[in-house]
């Protein structure tokens, strides 16, 4: 007799079942398109009941913004998995890197985070707040460089705001399909470093 989703879930906890309704969810968005976003369909999907969905989340706006927080939560654990590296730059390029592996190994997530993977969803303020600690992290690493000399000539949210707007560009081009992974890869750190390149100092380690 096979065992649902939800009952392998159910013998690990409910932090592992309600994981696993979000990931069902999610795979369901992205594949069969917003229409399959219900109660019903993703009960069905995981093989629990739609109590157990209207418990944990209170239906499908609380799942909507369960899905982007979890993605957001994702996507910070691996920001701070970086690899701190000898100094503050080496530390920020572990970071870059880390954007776009997230994004190249969780596109379901991605696209809900950051490319409206659930139409008319609008997060709440509170949830805005959670989310914005990913990007503190980018802010903090380049203030680390600017206190160490590393970088200078704008701010530490302008040159995160920057850098930001291009990884996102990169990986959401490679996501569609116009570059393969290898190719993808190259042309992303090329561009990161270009759009670093104006502030670096003369200090900077290779």
């Amino acid at each position: 007799m096979s065992v649902t989703t939800y009952q392998q879930a159910q013998r690990e906890g409910q932090d592992v079942v309600r994981a696993a309704i979000l990931d069902a969810a999610t795979h369901l968005l992205i594949t069969e398109g917003p229409a399959s976003l219900t109660v019903r369909r993703i009960s069905a999907e995981v093989g629990c009941s739609t109590k157990v969905i209207y418990t944990l989340f209170g239906g499908k706006d609380g799942l909507s913004e369960a899905l982007w927080l979890e993605g957001f939560a994702r996507f910070e654990r691996r920001l701070l998995a970086a690899p701190p590296g000898p100094d503050a730059m080496t530390h920020l390029r572990a970071g870059i890197d880390a954007y776009r592996s997230y994004a190249l190994d969780q596109p379901d997530y991605y696209r809900v985070m950051f490319q409206g993977g659930v139409p008319g969803f609008t997060p709440s303020p509170e949830a805005r707040q959670e989310a914005k600690r990913s990007f503190d992290l980018l802010v903090a690493g380049v203030r680390r460089c600017l206190a160490h000399g590393l970088l200078h000539g704008g701010s530490d949210a302008e040159i995160a705001d920057v850098l930001w707007m291009a990884m996102h560009g990169a990986v959401s081009l490679e996501l569609a399909g116009f570059f393969d992974r290898a190719e993808g890869e190259q042309r992303y750190r090329l561009l990161c470093a270009s759009v670093l390149s104006p502030f670096l100092t003369g200090d900077v380690p290779s």
